[in-house]
């Protein structure tokens, strides 16, 4: 199997595995206890703290271990809520993840305002609304994606960031696609909040951690024993957060896709003429490609190239195993009929030149073979 889903889950990495094993095995202690052995696992925290601090570019004092992204991105807007009583307007980009859209959605039902940036053809957010938002009302939180899961695009977080700032809201980014595939700087992009994810970049599942810059309140929605310095209590994934320090680790030498994310998507548009990028026109991740092919069924491809050895996805993969209705192609005005033929394919540092050529090439026979089918029968293709 050829696996190109890597921004739905990577691969953990052996080196990453390695340094998780020992706190799953001999090293097992609660790191709250007051004997040597647990004090050893609270250093290793720290030591993973230091690691994914220096990741970001940011103090280790302000990371807090979460269990995901969708936990850091809830607990800075949670926070934003309660520590800004004043200010009861959110703003986010249309293209966000639903991990702040729903969040967004509460907000709203408690009363608070919200308002959705529009983006452009190539899913960049509208600067020009956004100062017109922040203008209209005291605004507490911005919140836009540092590059997002579906196409791979860069947002201008510096200039959303600073405008932020200029009228006195705090700034959220999800950076959970963004960090350990490109440079990110929390010292050179000051964001109040930043969520990451470390099976994103080839840690486990199941640990996270939230940046929170010392220039705001942070009032924690996780309360308890005061673990994570009293900013979110629970019994600390010790053998998770050693692992993502790893993988912190590992990552500060970025990995080379760009390449063959280019010459994959050269080679399917060449030989499919239908066929287009979502995003191009802007900065994207170097792994990332969102290819539309009109005409098709994005899950009839999927069903296919699933048999032919390759996994792809035909969006976010965060809601449930099923196809639904991509709302980041919608916002950036792609019909629905090209969203729902439309298939993400994401690369990372365990891929190899053969294979972005061989999956290519299966793509390129499974697109052929679907159009040869649909012009021999109308209806839905059914597989045996």
């Amino acid at each position: 199997m050829i696996y190109l889903d890597s921004n739905a889950t990577s691969a953990v990495a052996p080196e990453v595995l390695d340094a998780m094993l020992p706190f799953l095995r001999q090293s097992f202690h609660n790191p709250s206890s007051s004997y040597s052995a647990a004090r050893e696992v609270k250093t290793a925290i720290e030591v993973a703290r230091a690691q994914v601090a220096a990741l970001i570019n940011s103090r280790p004092e302000s990371l807090v271990f979460t269990s995901c992204g969708t936990e850091s991105l809830n607990a800075a807007i949670e926070s934003a809520w309660q520590t800004c009583p004043d200010r009861r307007h959110l703003i986010i980009s249309a293209t966000e993840h639903s991990a702040v859209i729903e969040p967004a959605r509460r907000w709203a039902t408690r009363g608070g305002k919200v308002t959705f940036l529009q983006v452009d053809a190539d899913g960049l957010p509208d600067l020009e609304q956004l100062v017109a938002a922040l203008k209209s009302t005291p605004t507490a939180l911005v919140s836009v994606m540092w590059a997002n899961n579906e196409t791979g695009v860069l947002a201008s977080i510096d200039k959303v960031t600073q405008l932020a700032h200029d009228h006195g809201a705090m700034m959220l980014t999800d950076a959970v696609q963004a960090v350990g595939k490109v440079s990110v700087d929390v010292q050179k992009t000051p964001v109040d909040f930043l969520a990451l994810s470390g099976h994103k970049f080839h840690a486990p599942k199941g640990v996270g951690a939230l940046y929170v810059s010392p220039r705001v309140r942070f009032d924690p929605w996780m309360l308890g024993g005061g673990q994570e310095s009293g900013k979110r209590s629970g019994t600390e994934n010790v053998a998770g957060i050693v692992a993502l320090g790893r993988a912190a680790e590992l990552a500060l030498s970025k990995p080379e896709v760009g390449e063959m994310r280019d010459a994959f998507e050269q080679n399917l548009v060449s030989h499919c003429p239908c066929a287009y990028v979502h995003g191009k026109g802007a900065p994207r991740l170097p792994g990332t490609s969102s290819i539309c092919f009109p005409g098709l069924v994005a899950a009839e491809m999927l069903i296919l190239l699933d048999k032919l050895g390759l996994a792809c996805s035909a969006g976010s993969a965060c809601h449930t195993a099923n196809v639904h209705p991509s709302h980041v192609l919608q916002a950036m005005g792609v019909s629905a009929d090209d969203a729902a033929s439309t298939l993400r394919f994401s690369f990372c540092r365990y891929n190899t030149p053969h294979e972005a050529e061989e999956a290519a090439t299966l793509v390129i026979q499974a697109e052929q073979r679907l159009r040869a089918l649909a012009e021999e029968a109308a209806g839905p293709v059914v597989f045996s």
